[in-house]
């Protein structure tokens, strides 16, 4: 590993012009390879902060790739311990296989929990998983004069004609994805415009809001309203949000399984009806007594380790947070036990995808890149995350109807 005191008399230059202020941190990728920048603005936190980094400067991941799409003013990099869990028999229409499944998080007894709840899964015939919806949302706010006029703006957006330019206006800015629905909401003078798209394997956020943008113009020569803003939150991006539990956004799937009730008592510790018991006043009456908008145990840390390892933006959490989960007693006395995830935002292509070590965990699943027809790893990937929460759930609120919960943290030392 190169020291500040090996550097030559050109790096040296370089870091005392960072330091003085004279040369920005983000205009050395410009005056020098990636590599070097990286080694140049560490060194120079270093000497500004008094701290010597040990760890940050240790990784794998290709410099100059994640400097061009992943990150600015790049230092270095942070690890995340991965883990495995599995196997876990899925059976969806894209994700139909046993599968190991790789999860990044420093939450210890959280891999643990999922590969128990992965054995249950798979030895009750595995996850019969679907997707029902798959749209990327972007939508633009626009302020009319009045409401006459708001009303004439959302009746233009509902014409076929109108509806066919603006797909094919969408369609110039991109290969793959495709314009599939336009729906208006109007607030007195103001219309935000909801556009809905199939992005194939790609998340599709950034294809969305270059497709839109495009759309604006096309809105602006033709109607004459003027957006406010591209994105006026009602898509909606990265927060808690009503209208993506119930329109959807991203992919919208539902995993379920039934478990045997002997199953139940002999991996879970307790029985299917305390399990139904725990989940109804857990899950559903205690989450509307809170106003969550997720009615589920845990469902976010199994996303958040999932996404972080497959390299998705671990902002999507939030949507994934208002997963549905649900339990009851079906007329054999046995388990039946299901989660909905409204909005899971995930690609296989794009962002985080492209790092090695990501790249590595996705080839792991076999969804690494676009597919064969394009979208199907997105959706191959949706259906083994979905199952995998499935998984995580059930084991949680088995431990928590057994009373094993405390126990399992103990026994592992957190």
């Amino acid at each position: 590993m190169i020291s500040k005191k090996d550097l030559n008399r050109d790096k040296k230059e370089l870091l005392e012009g960072v330091i003085s202020g004279q040369i920005s941190s983000h205009k050395l990728d410009s005056l020098t390879d990636s590599k070097t920048a990286v080694m140049i603005r560490r060194f120079a936190l270093e000497e500004t902060s008094g701290f010597a980094f040990d760890h940050i400067q240790n990784f794998s991941i290709d410099v100059e790739d994640a400097s061009k799409r992943n990150i600015e003013n790049m230092i270095g990099a942070i690890q995340i311990p991965l883990g495995v869990a599995g196997p876990l028999k899925v059976n969806g229409e894209f994700a139909d296989d046993t599968f190991q499944l790789p999860l990044a998080t420093t939450e210890g007894a959280l891999v643990a929990s999922v590969n128990r709840g992965c054995s249950v899964v798979t030895r009750s015939g595995g996850s019969n998983v679907r997707i029902f919806q798959d749209s990327m949302t972007r939508a633009p706010v626009f302020k009319l004069e009045n409401v006459i006029r708001a009303r004439e703006f959302a009746d233009w957006l509902k014409d076929p004609d109108v509806i066919s330019r603006m797909k094919s206006k969408a369609g110039e800015t991109t290969r793959f994805g495709e314009m599939v629905d336009v729906k208006a909401f109007v607030t007195g003078n103001t219309v935000y415009v909801r556009f809905s798209y199939d992005t194939k394997d790609a998340m599709g956020m950034n294809m969305v809001t270059i497709a839109t943008d495009a759309v604006l113009s096309l809105i602006e020569d033709e109607f004459g309203a003027i957006p406010v803003s591209l994105s006026g939150n009602m898509c909606t991006d990265k927060k808690p949000a009503a209208i993506n539990t119930i329109l959807g956004r991203g992919k919208t799937v539902v995993a379920d399984v039934t478990i045997p009730a002997e199953l139940v008592e002999e991996r879970l510790k307790c029985k299917p009806e305390t399990m139904a018991e725990v989940s109804y006043r857990k899950n559903l009456l205690g989450s509307a007594r809170a106003g969550s908008l997720g009615y589920n145990a845990h469902a976010a840390n199994i996303i958040a380790a999932m996404y972080i390892a497959c390299g998705q933006d671990p902002a999507h959490v939030v949507e994934g947070s208002s997963t549905i989960t649900t339990m009851e007693i079906n007329r054999y006395g046995n388990l039946y036990c299901s989660v909905t995830l409204p909005a899971m935002a995930i690609g296989t292509v794009g962002g985080g995808t492209n790092l090695g070590t990501q790249k590595d965990c996705l080839r792991l699943l076999g969804v690494s890149g676009s597919g064969t027809p394009p979208g199907s790893n997105a959706k191959k990937l949706a259906e083994i995350i979905a199952s995998v929460v499935l998984a995580g759930e059930i084991s949680l609120v088995g431990a928590q109807a057994a009373g094993h919960l405390a126990r399992a943290h103990s026994e592992l030392g957190r």
